[in-house]
Order: C-alpha cells, then sequence, then structure tokens
C-alpha cells in the first residue's frame, strides 16, 4: 500500500490507516482526528496560509498534544498562579510560556495568529530563538487553561518557563558542541599529519594510485567533521534558506560543502589535489569560534544568575498558636511570621519582628560589609542572615518581593534589542548575499583568466569563508550582554539593552534634589549646649517621636554618645507642628520648634535656612539643634566627573529657592529650577526634548513619577517611591551617587565598544574580502582569519567588564 502525507503535519503514512474525505473535489487525508480537528480549526478561522508558510516541514500530530480536563485545571490553581503568574499594571494577568514543537517562523506566526483571535488575550509575543512567549490576558474573559489547550488544540504544546528548565538547555547545548568539536580536532588533528607529510614532500616519487590511499583516509576522517560536527552550520542555513534569509551558517556550509565535494572528484578522477584538511580546518576553526561565543554569551549570562542567586523554595513560618511549619514560598502571605536562620536567604521582602542578625546585602548591591537589621528593620529578598535567629513579617508575596522584580527586569532586558542591533542584523542579511555575488563573480573571473576549474572554486571559497559575518552579527549583542550584566554586578539594572544605547547619547541629566541629591533627611549640622543639658534626657524624650527631625536628633546622639542611659518618661505629649514635651525623673522636657518656645515662655531666635530644633529643661533653653537636608556623600565628585564627560546638569524641585539654590551651589550644579509642581517639572522635561536633548531623568518619590515617565531615559533610586520605579528604566539598588555615575559610564563604554566592534568588523572584511578575490588567501587561512575576527569581537566586548574592575 503506498504512503501518503497527513494534510495537517505532513507525516507519512499508510493509505489505508488514514482518515479520508472529499473537499472541494480533492482527498484529504489525516493520520488522527487531531489533525484533522486542527485542520477544520483552522480552515474555519481564516488561518490555512499557514500550511503555504510551512512548505515541506513536518509537525508533531496534533493527537500527541491532547490533555485531560484535570491536567488542564492545575493552571488555574491558586499555588501555580501564584508561582508563575503575575499582574500587569493595568490589572491583566501575565506568563512566560515555553512553547513546545516550534521549528520555523511558520509555527511561531500560527500560535501568536491564533492566539491573538482569543478572545482575552490581550498580547501574545514568541521569540522564535528560544521558544519563549510572552502572554498577557484578560482573566475576567479567559482563564488559563483556555489558553494551554488553544495553543494544544493546534498542535502544539505549553508549560510555564522555569529558569532551572533554561539552564538545564544551555547546559546540554554545550555539552553538544563539545562532543562535536571533540570529533572536529580529533579528525584535524590526523588528517593534518598526513597533509603535512604532502606538502613537505615525505611523499615523494608514490605512485598516484597508492597515493589515493591517503586521499580516502582523509576522506574517511573528512566526512564525520562535516556531517556530524558541521551539521550546526547546515542546520542553520537550511532554516534561514527556508526563511528567505542568507546566515554566516549558510556561507560555512557552502565553503566546506564546495571544498569536499571538490576534493572527492579529484580523488575518484585522479585529478588535481585534494582539499580534504581545508574541510576539517573550516568546520572545526568557525565551530571553536562558535563554542567560545556559547562560553562568553554563559559567562555573562551567569553573571546576572549571581545576582539572582538560588532562591529557597519554602519558608519556615511560625503560626499564631506557635507551631512552625516549612511552607512553599507562593503560599506565604503578608503578614506570614516567617523564622530565618544563620546562612539562610530571605526568600520574601519584609519587616524584623524579634531578633538582631548581621544580614550579607552583597548578591543585591554590591556592599561588602554586613548590615545589622533590628526589630522594625526592612529586609530584603535575595540578601543572608549571618549570625542570629530572627523572625520577620512578610510585607510581600514571593512574586511582588525585589528579587522576583529584579529577575523580571533581567530577563526583559537581555531580550529586547537595540536599534544598532537590529540595523547590524539587517546589514548581515544583505551583506552575506552580497558575498555570495562576489564569490560568484570571483569564481568566473578566476575561471576566465586561469582556465583551470580547481583555481577558481578554491579562491571563491577562500572568499566565501573569510567574509562570514559571524563578527558583524556579534558585534552589538556581546558588548550590550556584558555591558549590563556589569551593570546588575554594580546594582545597576537596565531594564531592556536598547536604554544602553540611548543612555550613551544623552546629554542632559535632570535631578531631584530631595532624596537623589540630599540623603532625604534631616540631619544635624550645628549645635550649641547650655546648662542643664542631658543627652540621655534629650534622647528619651525625642526617640518618643517619629517627626524626621526627631530622629535627626536620634542619630546625632547615638553617633556622638556612648553608653546613653535608657530614661523612662512620662506624660508624653506630642503638640501638632510645634514638638513634644515630657516627664523625665521629675524635670519637665521640651523640644521642638521656635513656636512651642514662645508657648513656654522662651526666647530664642531660629533665623536662617537651616530647620532649628531647641530643647529646653524646666523653662529654661538647654541644647539649640540646626538641621538640614545634606549631601549625599560623594555627589560633588560625582557631578564633576558627569559634566566632564560633557552632560548638562540640570535640578528640578518643589522646594524653595534658598534651599534649592544652597543644594545646588554645594553640589555643584548651575542651573536650578525650584518651587516645581510634579507637572511643572514634566513641563520643563517636554521643553527640553523639544530643544533637541536626549534627557535623563533622576529622582526618587512620587512627585517625580510624571516627569521621569515624559523622559527619554528615567533612572530611579532603589529606595524610592514604588510608582518612580515602576515608570523608571533603570533602577539604582545602591542609594549611592557613584551608581548614577556608573551608569552613565558603563553605557557609554558598552556604546563605544560596538562602535569598536561594528567598525573593527567592516574594516576587517574591507581589507580581507580583496585579499581573498585576489587569491592571496587559501580556505585554511580564511577559516583561521575568520575565527580569530569573532573572537576579538568577543574580547574586545569583555574588555568592559575588566576596565570597569580596574576603575573601581
Amino acid at each position: 500500500m503506498a504512503k501518503v502525507p497527513c494534510t495537517h503535519c505532513r507525516l507519512e503514512f499508510d493509505e489505508s490507516v488514514m482518515i479520508t474525505e472529499e473537499e472541494n473535489g480533492s482527498k484529504l487525508h489525516f493520520c488522527c482526528k487531531g489533525c484533522q480537528g486542527v485542520y477544520h480549526l483552522l480552515k474555519s478561522e481564516g488561518l490555512d496560509t499557514f500550511y503555504d508558510k510551512l512548505g515541506n516541514q513536518t509537525l508533531e500530530p496534533a493527537a500527541g498534544v491532547e490533555a485531560k480536563d484535570e491536567e488542564l485545571q492545575r493552571f488555574d490553581l491558586e499555588g501555580f498562579r501564584d508561582k508563575y503568574v503575575r499582574t500587569t499594571p493595568e490589572g491583566f494577568n501575565e506568563i512566560h510560556l515555553i512553547i513546545e514543537g516550534i521549528h520555523c517562523s511558520a509555527c511561531v506566526w500560527l500560535n501568536e495568529k491564533v492566539l491573538h483571535k482569543t478572545p482575552g488575550v490581550i498580547e501574545a509575543t514568541i521569540n522564535y530563538s528560544n521558544n519563549k512567549a510572552r502572554v498577557v490576558w484578560d482573566p475576567e474573559q479567559i482563564p488559563l487553561s483556555k489558553i494551554i489547550e488553544t495553543i494544544r488544540s493546534i498542535g502544539y504544546n505549553a508549560y510555564p518557563y522555569d529558569p532551572a528548565l533554561q539552564e538545564e538547555r544551555a547546559v546540554r547545548t554545550r555539552n553538544a558542541y563539545y562532543a562535536r568539536i571533540l570529533v572536529g580536532v580529533f579528525a584535524t588533528m590526523n588528517i593534518m599529519w598526513i597533509a603535512i607529510a604532502e606538502y613537505v614532500g615525505y611523499f615523494t616519487g608514490i605512485e598516484r594510485s597508492h597515493k589515493n590511499i591517503l586521499n580516502i583516509a582523509e576522506f574517511v576522517l573528512a566526512t564525520p567533521t562535516l556531517f556530524y560536527s558541521g551539521w550546526i552550520f547546515f542546520r542553520g542555513a537550511w532554516y534561514g534558506l527556508k526563511n528567505r534569509f542568507v546566515n554566516m551558517d549558510l556561507l560555512v556550509a557552502t565553503g566546506a560543502l564546495l571544498a569536499y565535494l571538490y576534493s572527492i572528484y579529484a580523488m575518484v578522477t585522479l585529478r588535481g589535489e585534494v582539499y580534504f584538511d581545508s574541510v576539517t580546518m573550516i568546520i572545526t576553526f568557525v565551530l571553536v569560534g562558535k563554542y567560545l561565543e556559547v562560553l562568553s554569551k554563559k559567562q555573562a549570562a551567569d553573571t546576572l544568575d549571581r545576582i539572582i542567586g538560588s532562591m529557597p523554595t519554602e519558608a519556615m513560618v511560625v503560626r499564631n498558636d506557635g507551631s512552625k511549619a516549612l511552607v512553599s514560598v507562593e503560599n506565604v502571605v503578608p503578614g506570614d511570621v516567617i523564622e530565618l536562620k544563620p546562612g539562610e536567604k530571605v526568600a520574601i521582602d519584609g519587616r524584623v519582628r524579634s531578633g538582631k542578625a548581621l544580614f550579607d546585602e552583597s548578591p543585591l548591591t554590591g556592599e561588602s560589609e554586613p548590615i545589622l537589621k533590628e526589630p522594625g528593620d526592612e529586609i530584603l529578598s535575595g540578601t543572608i542572615c549571618l549570625d542570629s535567629v530572627i523572625r520577620y513579617e512578610a510585607t510581600r508575596k514571593a512574586g511582588d518581593s525585589l528579587l522576583s522584580q529584579i529577575t523580571e527586569l533581567l530577563s526583559d532586558a537581555v531580550t529586547k534589542k537595540p536599534r544598532i542591533e537590529q540595523l547590524a542584523n539587517v546589514v548581515s542579511g544583505y551583506f552575506s548575499v552580497t558575498i555570495l555575488l562576489i564569490a560568484l563573480a570571483t569564481f568566473a573571473g578566476w575561471y576566465w583568466h586561469s582556465g583551470s576549474f580547481e583555481t577558481a572554486l578554491i579562491v571563491a571559497i577562500s572568499v566565501v569563508v573569510i567574509a562570514c559575518p559571524c563578527a558583524l552579527g556579534l558585534a552589538t549583542p556581546m558588548a550590550t550582554l556584558v555591558g549590563i550584566s556589569r551593570a546588575a554586578k554594580e546594582g545597576i539594572l537596565f531594564k531592556e539593552a536598547a536604554l544602553l544605547e540611548t543612555m550613551a547619547r544623552s546629554d542632559l541629566l535632570a535631578l531631584d534634589k530631595t532624596g537623589t541629591v540630599t540623603e532625604g533627611r534631616p540631619s544635624v549640622v550645628e549645635v550649641h549646649t547650655y546648662e542643664g543639658f542631658d543627652p540621655a534626657d534629650l534622647l528619651a524624650l525625642v526617640a518618643s517621636s517619629d517627626h524626621p527631625v526627631s530622629k535627626g536628633i536620634v542619630r546625632y546622639l547615638l553617633d556622638h554618645y556612648d553608653d546613653l542611659a535608657r530614661r523612662d518618661i512620662e506624660e508624653v505629649k506630642s503638640i501638632q507642628a510645634k514638638g513634644v514635651t515630657a516627664l523625665c525623673r521629675g524635670k519637665r522636657l521640651a523640644g521642638g520648634n521656635r513656636k512651642l518656645m514662645e508657648t513656654l515662655g522662651i526666647t530664642c531666635d531660629a533665623e536662617g535656612e537651616e530647620t532649628v530644633f531647641f530643647y529646653a529643661v524646666d523653662g529654661k533653653l538647654a541644647a539649640r539643634f540646626a538641621l538640614r537636608d545634606r549631601l549625599r556623600p560623594g555627589v560633588r565628585e560625582v557631578i564633576a566627573k558627569l559634566r566632564a564627560m560633557g552632560l548638562r546638569i540640570v535640578m528640578l524641585t518643589g522646594d524653595h529657592e534658598r534651599a534649592a539654590e544652597r543644594v545646588a551651589r554645594e553640589a555643584g550644579i548651575e542651573e536650578v529650577h525650584a518651587r516645581l509642581l510634579p507637572q511643572q517639572k514634566a513641563e520643563w522635561i517636554e521643553r527640553f526634548r523639544s530643544e533637541g536633548h536626549v534627557m535623563v531623568m533622576a529622582g526618587d518619590g512620587i512627585n517625580d513619577a510624571v516627569a521621569l515617565a515624559r523622559s527619554e531615559i528615567a533612572i530611579a533610586m532603589g529606595s524610592g517611591a514604588d510608582v518612580a520605579i515602576e515608570v523608571s528604566d533603570v533602577v539604582l539598588l545602591e542609594d549611592r551617587p557613584e551608581s548614577l555615575y556608573g551608569a552613565f559610564a558603563i553605557s557609554r563604554r558598552a556604546f563605544r565598544t560596538v562602535k569598536q566592534n561594528l567598525a573593527f568588523s567592516l574594516l576587517y572584511n574591507l581589507i580581507a574580502v580583496p585579499l581573498a578575490v585576489a587569491g592571496y588567501v587559501n580556505p585554511l587561512v580564511a577559516a583561521l582569519s575568520m575565527s580569530l575576527s569573532s573572537l576579538f569581537v568577543v574580547g574586545n566586548s569583555i574588555r568592559i567588564k575588566l576596565e570597569m574592575r580596574n576603575e573601581k
């Protein structure tokens, strides 16, 4: 019985076992009811052009992805949602899926079309390189299980993206490269023994028929190298041609295959020289180059992984009755009390309830010194408890914690391409076509000039191999990947790789004052003490207040006086907009502003820009403190460095003119705009942009959110308001001015490296291609040169990391 292909999946079966039906006079064959159902579904939805795009490609039978209802229901379980699904700012649900069965652009097209036609699905994008899909949907219109069922109904499968599975896939890819390289190196080493012996004349005088035995040996060694080790290039070339795209794999495969076929012809006819050694060299050299690229990309990605670290999957939750239970982090809710032991990593953001401990925050911020956390202090996911048992209250769910947000930011950053990379990819495609045309013209020219088919073919092969555009294709992604990973290690998170390019081109930086240029809290700058001053009494008084000025006094007293006795106070009374009073050891204490002192009949002065805090004991002035919001340490030096980069620095603040001008003067900022409402800040941003400036805005408060959203690049301090972080493009995990400078330095260095890489790639081809056309390069040298050009690009990109490390 003859075999016929299934109308849907294209796999061939005996006609006797097929399901057949008639349609418009044509006979349709289906291997199963699944394929039959998918075919009619696509037909009814107007998506049957999928089969034209599919060409001769085969699919997995649709029956292989049928699922039971109970298996689909797990996608709607609360535990599954907590682990894999997040909520967008618009209130929709979002998930990243791996679509199984995709192996061509037609598959991507079909899945995206079907999902976009599904009611309730807002957005669906699929990355062809890793089969990762981002799906956004309205949970009130459609459950996730229905989306999975829809994907399965057209012959594919979907499961949630898990970084651990992707790591496993990367390891398999690396091992596959390693095995292919071993075969190539083994064959190349052995074939070169024979080739070198021939080149130095060791077999001079031997009969041609006997010498052909050596050629057969080379053929035996070259064949597995070409078709096993080089299978990567043939596969890449096939997928490229099928999608009407000429890529670097086609050039390598074409050059090696032509040399192999000509060598077989020379071996069989005993005419001309064989080039099996060139075949193994081309495949092995280029494969080693690709393998080193894989390792370099993996190394850069591992840097991001080290920032994130391995997160615990369970937490020790303390119940109300005192009992303890290990609970999956996805099931921990805000308000749960978690016990943390020395050496354990924080899985969920929270606030310390009891106990004190040192925490290692270096995985997040790079801060080398441990930080002491006490009751009331915030602890962040990803940090490590070092020396004590503490209990803390979860303030967020696992998916909303800082480390989960960082993971999401980094994942998005490395998948979104800068404009310059998109341009390089387009140029690379046209370049490959041009090289093939040049090679054909070279072959024709040399054949006409020399009359030797062998000479013309070898020169044409050299042109194809030496001009492989892999260096051009690597120029941008390697530099941006290394730049993003280095920035992440410094506590600087870029939400997209494309932002490196935009930030590198920026020429104007707008800074908020409070919390960005200054510390955002009042600190004591001047002290006058008088008779009757007792720091322990004052500490007891101000510690009873949550006012920022009181907290500034507390910090000063703890920093400047050792072993202050803890005093009990009574009759504590907070007087709105004035201060606080209390009774301590029979003495009447009062602390606050001039209005409070006037109420108590105490005469005092309070002139100047600073906030003044007065402290009185039994109606007599005992101390006077001047406080103001101080500059962040190092901000003046950072401003000077940024100006040296050619940036225009502007301060936009809602504070009054005198305070703003004083801070600007101390920081070295010449242009100040004060008393601005949030919308007025945004208007200034728009004005600067209309003048042609590429704007960067740095801020940390809710009042900065509108201005941040209007900037080309918005930078948020890590301790800033959630809304400011949400609309920002770059997040500084460390509240240090040096991080702001680091963001500019890394982006400019990465962009400069991209331009260097592109310039080198173009210069290399401008020199190498004419030399190959002129016949000065043989295939061996061409393969080696092309690999070295790729390694130069990789090495130059890695210099970003080394230079930033040396600069520190």
